[in-house]
This record gives structure tokens, C-alpha cells and sequence, in this order.
């Protein structure tokens, strides 16, 4: 990823500072060139910690590439069997060469990542995204722009993603390996999933949320960032208003998953444990 950032990041961050230089082919080839890099996942839009508990690194030098690519594309009509699209950015291809298996209608654009072995029921895939190896993304879940999805997790039916774009530098929607997040649950505006979590059905996380942790004698409130291991389910808490005292949505920490049980069992296990729906 260094020898790509030091070849193709000054031109970006020219051609971003001056779109003029879009029309100059040595920029628009750095502009493209990043995107490809993206989509066969030599680059990453966020890059994880070296050591544990440290913080993501996000590159906003490859998000304003995201960006430029964008401008410099031109609206393509494709067609694909039935389906006919028409859109400035190509579909993700060769996904047997790239071990990766993909359910109809599942649809990845080009610029994402998918790591071999991860699989893709009916859902879809932005650009800058990238899926790690061993996740299920499930029906109708959603994948937005320059999420980073870790290994063996899963996203059940329905799951939301949101996508991180602009301002460049702010980071993207992160939920680390082995995460299992449960049906029509929300994840969006930059939220950090740690590793090993379990989200309940329904849940939703914004930068804003208020995540709490109801498991010792006092609550501990999080935002935008829910600790490894964690048991979260939807809640809600009383704020007082002009009109008077009304619930407002939250989101509970109840418990922890064991150390002891094997990873992918505990998926299951945690959520029978705690009585989680899915």
C-alpha cells in the first residue's frame, strides 16, 4: 500500500485541489488507478490499528479519489441478461477467479473489495468498500460506500451500512472481525463495531447514539464505538422535553461474550444466552 500511496496519492490530492486537472491524463490515470487498486484491494479506504487498541487510519486522499472518479466518469447504459442498468459506475467482475461467491440478484460496484471466501446473498456493495473473508453479507443487507466489513462476520437480512464519503477525511463505518449483526439493525455515521460483537435485531447506531453499558452497578456510556465482545440490543431511555418526559432511542450493552466458546459458535450462543432476537 506504500509504494501505490506514494505513486498515485500527490497526484490525487492535486487533481482534488483543482478538477481542471481531470481533463490532464496523468491525473485522470492516478484517479482511475486508485480505484483499481480499491476494487482488487491493494488499498484500503481505512486501514486497521498495528497494535490492539489502536485506532483506524482513514485515508481521505483515496476517499477524494472515490470522489473524482465520479466526476470523471460518464453515464453507460449495461446490460446484464434481464437487467439494464444505467450508471457511471461499472459492476464488480470476475468474482470466480477472485473465490468469492455471489447470490442473484447481489450486486458489487466496481471499487469494492471482496475477499476470497466471502459470500453474497441478494444484497448490494458500494464502491470503497471492503468485505473480508468468511462473511455472509445477507438478503437485502446493504453495504454503503467504503465500509469496512472484517472477516467471518455476518449481516443478517436487511442489515444497513451506511456509507461514509464526505467530508474525506472522517472515518467510514467499521465493524471488525467476527461480528454478527442481526436483521433490519442500522450502523451508520462512522460507527466503530469492535471485534466480536453482537448486534441485535433492530439496533440503531449513529454517531449520536448513546450506547449503554447496563451490566455493572452504575450505566457507562459509549458513543459512536461499541467495545469488543459486547452484547448490544435496542433500549430506550426518559429525556425530559418542553412538552414533557418521552423515550428516546439508546442502545444497550447487556453482556459479553464468554472467552471460552469457539468464535462462530457463540454467535448463536450469545444471543441465546442473553435472549437477543435476530
Amino acid at each position: 500500500m506504500k509504494n501505490l500511496e506514494q505513486t498515485l496519492r500527490p497526484r490525487v490530492e492535486a487533481t482534488a485541489a483543482d478538477r481542471s486537472l481531470l481533463a490532464d491524463e496523468d491525473h485522470a490515470s492516478a484517479v482511475e488507478g486508485t480505484v483499481f487498486a480499491l476494487d482488487r484491494g491493494t488499498l484500503r479506504v481505512a486501514t486497521p490499528p498495528a497494535l490492539a487498541g489502536g485506532e483506524w487510519t482513514t485515508h481521505a486522499w483515496v476517499k477524494q479519489a472515490i470522489l473524482l472518479y465520479f466526476a470523471l466518469r460518464k453515464m453507460e447504459t449495461t446490460t446484464l441478461g434481464p437487467f439494464e442498468f444505467h450508471d457511471k459506475i461499472p459492476l464488480k467482475r470476475g468474482y470466480a477467479d477472485q473465490g468469492v461467491r455471489i447470490v442473484p440478484p447481489a450486486v458489487v460496484r466496481h471499487g469494492a473489495f471482496l475477499e476470497p471466501g466471502a459470500i453474497l446473498m441478494p444484497s448490494y456493495v458500494n464502491i470503497g468498500a471492503w468485505v473480508g473473508a468468511g462473511t455472509m453479507i445477507d438478503t437485502w443487507a446493504t453495504v454503503g460506500s467504503c465500509a469496512q466489513i472484517g472477516r467471518d462476520c455476518h449481516l443478517a437480512g436487511g442489515v444497513g451500512i451506511g456509507g461514509v464519503l464526505e467530508p474525506a477525511g472522517a472515518r467510514p463505518v467499521i465493524v471488525e472481525d467476527g461480528c454478527f449483526v442481526g436483521s433490519r439493525a442500522i450502523i451508520v455515521e462512522g460507527t466503530w463495531v469492535e471485534r466480536e460483537a453482537v448486534i441485535g435485531a433492530g439496533v440503531v447506531l449513529t454517531a449520536s447514539t448513546v450506547i449503554i453499558d447496563v451490566t455493572g452497578k452504575e450505566p457507562v456510556e459509549h458513543r459512536g464505538r461499541v467495545p469488543a465482545r459486547s452484547v448490544v440490543i435496542p433500549g430506550t431511555r426518559t429525556k425530559k422535553f418542553a412538552a414533557g418526559e418521552y423515550g428516546v432511542p439508546c442502545a444497550l450493552i447487556i453482556g459479553t461474550r464468554t472467552e471460552s466458546t469457539d468464535r462462530k459458535v457463540s454467535l448463536n450462543a450469545a444471543l441465546r444466552d442473553f435472549g437477543v432476537p435476530v
